[in-house]
C-alpha cells in the first residue's frame, strides 16, 4: 500500500493544485504503519497486495500482559486506566518511519474511558491534573509477563488482532507545518479549495495508526497537546505554533465496532511524543488527546 497510497496523494495533488504548490505540498508527506483487524477479510485483501509480511503485530482490547512489577496504571484519585491496545514493536516495519520507534519490546496504551464514574472525569491536555488519565507503558523485550485480570469495575474490551502495512499520510490543511511551507496563506489558497479539501476527505483512511501526521476529528491535535503543555495561554500566542512542531504522533485509535470501542461520537484516542523522548525512551513524557465529530 506504500506505493499506492503515495501515487494516489500525488495524483490528487497534480489534479487539484497549481504545480508548484502541488510539489511542495507532496514534500509535507510522512510514512505512517495503518493498523487494521487481521482477520476482517477486506484489510487482507488490500494487504495482501503489500510488499512484507502480514503477520499479527499487535491488538486492540484483551488483557495486557504486564511485567510482575509493574502496576496497573491508577489515576490517582479516579482509579485504574483502561487497556486499549499494543503493539509488538519488533513487528512493525519502523524501519519505514521516519520517527525513532524501538526495535523491540511492546507498547501498550492505557486511557481512562470513564467505566467508572459515567463519564464525568475528562482527560485533556488542558488540564495537567488530568495527564494521568492516560499512560502508554514501554515493555522491554524478554522481560516476563504476565496477563493481567481487569481491575474491578472495569470491563476489558473486545481482542482484536492487528495487522500493519505502511501508508503514506497528509498533514491538516491547518497544521502548523502547512503554514510553516506556505506562509502567508490567504483565503483562497490552494489547500483550502473546497474541490481539494473534499477529495482530500475522500482519500481512504484507517481507524488506527502508528506514526505518520494524525487524521484528527477536529483540529490539529498537535496545536492542543502544544497549548496544554505551555500552560494554556491565549490561543493566538505565537509560542503555540512553534510548540505544536515539537511533537509527532506516536499512535491513535479510532472508535472500533469490533473491539466495542466509542470514543465520543466516534472519536479517536491520540498519543504523541517528542522526538528526543521518543528516542530516549521517555514513554513516561508521551501526551495525550482526543477528539470526536
Amino acid at each position: 500500500m506504500t506505493q499506492d497510497t503515495t501515487d494516489a496523494l500525488h495524483t490528487l495533488a497534480h489534479e487539484h493544485l497549481p504545480a508548484g504548490i502541488a510539489a511542495r505540498w507532496i514534500s509535507l508527506l510522512r510514512p505512517g504503519l495503518a493498523l487494521a483487524n487481521a482477520t476482517d477479510m477486506e484489510a487482507a485483501t488490500e494487504a495482501d497486495a503489500q510488499p512484507g509480511p502480514r503477520s499479527v503485530v499487535g491488538r486492540l482490547g484483551g488483557l495486557p500482559e504486564l511485567p510482575e512489577d509493574e502496576e496497573w496504571p491508577v489515576w490517582e484519585g479516579h482509579g485504574p486506566l483502561s487497556f486499549i491496545a499494543s503493539v509488538d514493536c519488533a513487528l512493525l516495519p519502523s524501519d519505514s518511519l521516519d520517527i525513532a520507534l524501538p526495535a523491540d519490546g511492546t507498547l501498550a496504551f492505557f486511557y481512562f474511558d470513564g467505566q467508572l464514574d459515567d463519564g464525568r472525569a475528562m482527560v485533556h491536555p488542558r488540564d495537567p491534573d488530568s495527564w494521568a488519565g492516560a499512560r502508554v507503558l514501554y515493555v522491554p523485550a524478554g522481560a516476563p509477563v504476565t496477563e493481567r485480570t481487569a481491575p474491578e469495575g472495569l470491563r476489558p474490551y473486545r481482542h482484536v488482532p492487528l495487522t500493519t502495512w505502511v501508508e503514506t499520510t497528509a498533514p491538516y490543511p491547518w497544521h502548523p507545518v502547512v503554514y510553516g511551507e506556505f506562509e502567508p496563506m490567504p483565503d483562497d489558497h490552494p489547500l483550502w479549495d473546497e474541490d481539494f479539501r473534499e477529495a482530500m476527505e475522500d482519500h481512504p483512511g484507517y481507524l488506527h495508526r502508528i506514526g505518520g501526521h494524525a487524521s484528527p476529528d477536529q483540529d490539529e491535535v498537535e496545536t492542543e497537546v502544544a497549548h496544554g503543555v505551555l500552560g494554556g495561554p491565549p490561543w493566538n500566542d505565537p509560542r503555540i505554533p512553534e510548540e505544536a512542531l515539537r511533537w509527532v504522533l506516536l499512535a491513535q485509535f479510532g472508535s472500533d465496532d469490533d473491539a466495542g470501542m466509542m470514543w465520543g461520537d466516534l472519536g479517536s484516542l491520540y498519543w504523541l511524543i517528542r522526538p528526543q523522548d521518543l528516542a530516549e525512551r521517555r514513554f513516561d513524557r508521551a501526551m495525550f488527546t482526543w477528539q470526536c465529530g
